[in-house]
Formats: structure tokens, C-alpha cells, sequence
């Protein structure tokens, strides 16, 4: 019972996966950003020059 409890206090202690879980979730921020960025910026080129080439069509 002893070593159940020193190795749940090591997990519980233990800060190893941390650093990956802040740079997983820190990545998909910068993802979900950057397509609503480029999502917003297309639809912006997409107006500006297709609204011009189809009125000289």
C-alpha cells in the first residue's frame, strides 16, 4: 500500500509531460488563428478582385 501511495504522490508531483501539453495546446492556437486569418484575408481578395474581374466581364 505504501508504494501506491509514493507512486501516486510522484505523478501527482511530477511536471514532466507538462511542458509538452503547453506547447500541444500553445501549436494549436497559433492553427487556429492562422486559418482564421488566411480564412478572412481569402475571402477579403476574393471580393476586392473578383468583384472587379466579374463587372468587366
Amino acid at each position: 500500500m505504501k508504494r501506491a501511495i509514493v507512486a501516486i504522490g510522484r505523478l501527482a508531483r511530477g511536471t514532466d509531460g507538462q511542458d509538452l501539453l503547453e506547447y500541444a495546446m500553445l501549436a494549436a492556437l497559433i492553427a487556429v488563428v492562422a486559418i482564421a486569418g488566411i480564412t478572412t484575408v481569402g475571402q477579403t481578395i476574393y471580393s476586392v478582385f473578383w468583384s472587379s474581374i466579374g463587372q468587366t466581364i
